[in-house]
């Protein structure tokens, strides 16, 4: 037989279907007849088609009021062999029974449902499954609506995002599963679970696990609390804890991190173990003791926070007693960044070490070794549409190791004002650009001076789709206010100095064929023309300034000079030609060409202190490639070669071949006459399996010795990755640092051992991680 129900007919199948509207009035089989008993059998079945169920499921238009309205319970439906019991108060279904609600499934051979209290009781072969979760057991208890209940022997799947992240791709979820004695529902996202087993592993025997006596499992929180429980790998105990907590969605969790062992020349043997204290979501601490064999247990600390209209980080180490210099020695360094209202920002920067052997003695970072001048600095800016002004003070720490030759004082800025300007909207198209600036330069044993620099600039803009001119006419004003000056130096100085200079540029393009890609290749040629007269400038000190690196950026600017203490005398022009391969679909650049000369029509008459005139017609001949050559290959070089002698001055030459993420090979080379040169080689590869070689060598020439080298591999077996990484890099003449990594991360639980994932990151560039994370926290994981 069919039953017809507001107008539907439902063909047969070999189940009766009953279902229940909670709290619902008028049922189709006993509306308004609470208890009367119902029974039904294969001889009088309900016939429906599974693909009739929800959630494409047909509700008739009686029942859409009861499903929009929130607080009244969800509709329940039941299919079995069998369904008895009496209507509002118990229903009892026997033979293959399936149960379905919004957002829930369950099937047993026997379940008994009370309607009243919405609580089910499920007996053989059960199956539950909620949204992503999939749990399994011979006995389950459950109220459905408040989701607390309990279940016997159960195996279990939980797959969840990451708070903040539904929508996401399923196979990007972060999946716990395992067995149990028991699990108890304790509310919504909400588990406690007995002698139970938990991994992130998906296989029926997981390559590691972890097993305690209880474990709470808090997805509302992303939290997971183990008590008297061990963690065992590839069937072998590990650790154990009598209690600890972890992330359930590779979230940051408070706790010990992984220890980091190595050895240096001046320290020994080191072993550095952090406790990392996440505060809250936008705030964490790490706190570091190191012990060093041969100076002593140094206390290392950082504090991260970050707010809408702040952030910022505090660093700090202190060694207490050094056994080597018998001298307690610290490092401090402050960061921070602040909105202070609409336009107006701060910031400060301030960085400090005990001693000026500090960063050789006790630093393992090459970045710190190489530091000089540590830079004190607190900026106060504000940005109003066409103007903006900033208020500095600076000075530095500068060290002076002993081993190495003297370094230099630089002056301090206390302080630095500057306002800086721009209109475009001038009469006749023309457009206005403006820069200021007043500091007091401060220096303990050197001339100090007042600087007020004025440089107003009047700009003709002239450009079509094909070409563009733009003349330029500025006048740059200085004065100066000296003390401690040297003889015959008056103590006022005035300079004035005009600009003119004129840029142009065509633009030329056509359809071409690259490695069977349609791209559009342009033919820029540009020229740039400048005129500066000369103006006698040798009585003015030398605060702020130096020659400026000779690059693409500096032969087209109106100064060869940096800072405010020299306007270079100039009648000469440049002549370059840019090439671009762009793709017309994204317009993206793929490759780009550039080729470069200065022409001189004048000797050069301003300088520097102790800088050589010159005196040739032509400057260096400057060239450039950078880009894709192909998707998977690409290029960056740079070559600076002096036609006067015919040598090359400087050379760049990079390449990079990363087929895909986690698979990169880098080399290159760098070269600066009489100064550099250096072999620079990083790789990131797999070998077989899920083994994956990563290395890195750096060779200076000019020194004959290794700057840093690093070797190591990496596994991923797809729910854990393991790392063992060596590194060493040389910190002075004769002396070097080295380090081991060894690490064991458990994808979305936790990670044993030493971290070396921001140290690759550094040193070979395009590095992949090879078991990416779901997780997107607010700061970078540790």
């Amino acid at each position: 037989m069919a039953l017809n129900h507001d107008g539907m007919d439902f063909p047969r199948r070999g189940l009766l279907v009953f279902w229940v509207m909670l709290g619902a009035s008028g049922a189709p089989a006993a509306a308004g007849n609470a208890g009367i008993p119902l029974s039904a059998s294969s001889q009088s079945q309900v016939l429906i088609s599974p693909d009739w169920w929800p959630p494409a499921l047909k509700l008739s238009t009686q029942l859409l009021p009861l499903l929009r309205t929130s607080t009244e319970p969800r509709p329940t439906f039941f299919a079995a062999d069998r369904i008895s019991g009496q209507s509002d108060v118990e229903t009892v279904a026997q033979g293959h029974v399936e149960m379905r609600r919004i957002g829930s499934a369950l099937t047993a051979d026997f379940l008994t449902y009370w309607q009243n209290e919405d609580q089910i009781e499920a007996v053989g072969n059960v199956r539950l499954i909620q949204n992503e979760d999939v749990i399994t057991g011979p006995k389950l208890r459950l109220q459905l609506e408040d989701n607390v209940g309990y279940f016997e022997t159960p195996q279990y799947t939980i797959k969840r995002a990451a708070a903040g992240k539904a929508g996401i791709e399923p196979d990007q979820m972060t999946t716990g599963s395992g067995h149990a004695r028991r699990i108890d529902f304790e509310g919504e996202d909400h588990y406690r679970l007995t002698d139970a087993t938990y991994s992130t592993c998906r296989q029926v025997n997981p390559d590691w696990y972890a097993r305690s006596d209880s474990m709470s499992l808090d997805y509302s929180r992303e939290e997971g609390v183990a008590r008297g429980a061990t963690l065992v790998f590839q069937g072998v105990p590990i650790l154990y804890a009598p209690w600890f907590s972890f992330s359930l969605n590779n979230q940051r969790k408070s706790g010990l991190l992984s220890p980091t062992i190595g050895t240096t020349s001046n320290g020994g043997i080191e072993m550095t173990l952090p406790y990392y204290w996440n505060i809250a979501p936008n705030m964490d601490a790490t706190i570091s003791p190191r012990t060093i064999s041969k100076r002593g247990i140094q206390w290392g600390g950082e504090f991260r926070y970050l707010n809408p209209n702040y952030s910022g980080i505090l660093r700090g180490e202190y060694l207490p007693d050094d056994r080597i210099t018998h001298r307690s020695r610290s490092n401090f360094s402050v960061t921070h960044v602040q909105s202070l209202g609409p336009g107006l920002t701060g910031s400060l920067n301030l960085n400090g070490v005990s001693d000026d052997t500090y960063f050789t003695d006790l630093s393992a970072r090459l970045t710190n070794i190489a530091q000089n001048n540590l830079l004190r600095q607190g900026v106060l800016s504000y940005s109003s549409g066409w103007w903006n002004a900033s208020l500095m003070a600076q000075r530095y720490q500068t060290l002076q190791d002993p081993a190495l030759p003297p370094v230099n004082v630089p002056y301090h800025r206390l302080p630095q004002l500057t306002l800086n300007a721009y209109r475009g909207d001038f009469p006749l198209g023309s457009a206005f650009t403006f820069s200021g600036e007043y500091v007091n330069f401060s220096h303990p044993t050197l001339a100090l001076a007042k600087r007020t620099t004025l440089y107003p600039q009047l700009s003709l803009p002239l450009q079509t789709t094909a070409f563009y001119i733009t003349p330029r006419i500025g006048l740059h004003l200085t004065h100066y206010s000296l003390e401690r000056q040297a003889a015959g130096t008056p103590a006022q100085l005035t300079s004035k100095v005009p600009t003119y200079s004129v840029d142009s540029g065509i633009y030329f393009e056509r359809s071409t064929d690259w490695f069977g890609r349609t791209l559009t290749q342009t033919l820029e040629p540009r020229l740039y023309y400048l005129y500066v007269p000369k103006r006698d400038q040798s009585l003015i000190p030398v605060f702020d300034t130096g020659l400026a690196d000779f690059n693409f950026a500096q032969i087209f600017s109106d100064n060869r000079y940096v800072g405010g203490d020299r306007v270079g005398d100039a009648n000469q022009a440049t002549v370059a030609l840019t090439s671009r391969l762009i793709d017309p679909a994204t317009g993206g650049e793929l490759l780009r060409g550039v080729l470069g000369q200065r022409y001189y029509f004048e000797q050069q008459q301003v300088t520097l202190p102790g800088e050589i005139a010159r005196t040739a017609k032509t400057a260096d001949f400057l060239a450039a490639l950078s880009g894709k050559v192909s998707p998977k290959i690409s290029l960056d070089s740079g070559w600076q070669y002096n036609p006067r002698d015919k040598r090359t001055e400087r050379l760049t030459l990079g390449a990079r071949y990363q087929p895909e993420i986690a698979k990169v090979i880098n080399a290159g080379y760098r070269y600066s006459r009489d100064l550099l040169g250096q072999i620079d080689v990083s790789v990131q590869w797999p070998l077989w399996g899920g083994w994956s070689g990563v290395g890195r060598y750096n060779y200076s020439l000019k020194e004959n010795r290794i700057i840093e080298t690093i070797g190591g591999l990496e596994y991923n077996a797809g729910c854990w990755a393991s790392r063992l990484v060596v590194q060493r890099i040389a910190t002075a003449a004769g002396q070097s640092s080295s380090a081991i990594f060894v690490q064991l991360e458990l994808n979305g639980f936790s990670s044993i051992g030493s971290n070396p994932l921001e140290m690759l990151k550094r040193n070979i560039p395009g590095y992949g991680r090879i078991n990416q994370p779901v997780a997107d926290p607010a700061f970078a994981a540790n």
